[in-house]
């Protein structure tokens, strides 16, 4: 038995011992692989769509909410849904943007102690829930014809990242990777470009043109279109 004292020290810091590790790990195979085989039945049956990134924190009528929601639109009315992880904010915006404009609204839900909640734009039959990040990340990369990262924080950086490594290391198809905001993202890109791939040549040169910088909505839209029309693909591949 655990002392009662050691026992509410390991709740709050959420540890445990190795035996109920190895036993937590075991029965979690299972409901990994049904958040897998839920994701994918669901997610096949969407049809093409882009991902739109962002943070939670963005408020309705703050300049990048309204961008978002003006993207998402934009994306419907060329033939493709929108992906969101299905919470407020940047999340929020795209979804009512997908929604306003008649094409696909799915939101890829996680269970968070805060921030996350559905935002009520999603199609009904599009709301997934997951409880592991990494299973929810690759329905993004998997379903998505093209990643659009609005101004957002690690939660952003993460899915951004991840995506840009999966494409630089081939382990995914190359599609259009979109950063929304110049004067946002335009510290980060200049640091990659000066210290990462110059200073340090951790990168290559070429690792730069896996994503474009835009400002303005059409800009972004027209590169996921002008990317699928080079080769001859249409939103309906």
């Amino acid at each position: 038995m655990i002392p009662e004292e050691e026992r509410k020290i390991r709740e709050k810091f959420n540890h445990k011992t190795w035996n109920e590790i190895k036993t937590n790990d075991s029965w979690a195979i299972f409901k990994i692989m049904s958040e897998f085989v839920d994701g994918y039945e669901k997610m096949s049956r969407i049809g093409p769509c882009v991902s739109i990134y962002g943070s939670a924190r963005t408020k309705p009528g703050e300049k990048y909410y309204e961008l978002a929601e003006s993207i998402a639109f934009k994306l419907t009315q060329r033939g493709y849904g929108v992906i969101t992880g299905g919470g407020p904010g940047i999340m929020e915006a795209g979804n009512k943007g997908a929604h306003r404009g008649g094409g696909a609204s799915v939101g890829l839900n996680i269970e968070l102690p805060f921030e996350q909640h559905d935002n009520p734009y999603i199609d009904h039959d599009k709301n997934l829930e997951f409880d592991y990040f990494f299973v929810r990340k690759v329905m993004f990369v998997k379903y998505s014809q093209g990643f659009i990262a609005m101004p957002g924080g690690f939660g952003t950086l993460d899915e951004l990242f991840e995506a840009i490594t999966l494409i630089q290391t081939k382990k995914i198809g190359k599609f259009p990777i979109i950063l929304v905001g110049s004067k946002y993202w335009g510290g980060l890109i200049d640091w990659i470009k000066q210290t990462v791939v110059e200073e340090f040549s951790n990168a290559s040169t070429k690792d730069l043109d896996l994503f474009t910088v835009v400002d303005a909505a059409d800009e972004a839209v027209d590169i996921i279109d002008t990317f699928y029309k080079r080769h001859h693909l249409t939103p309906n591949f």
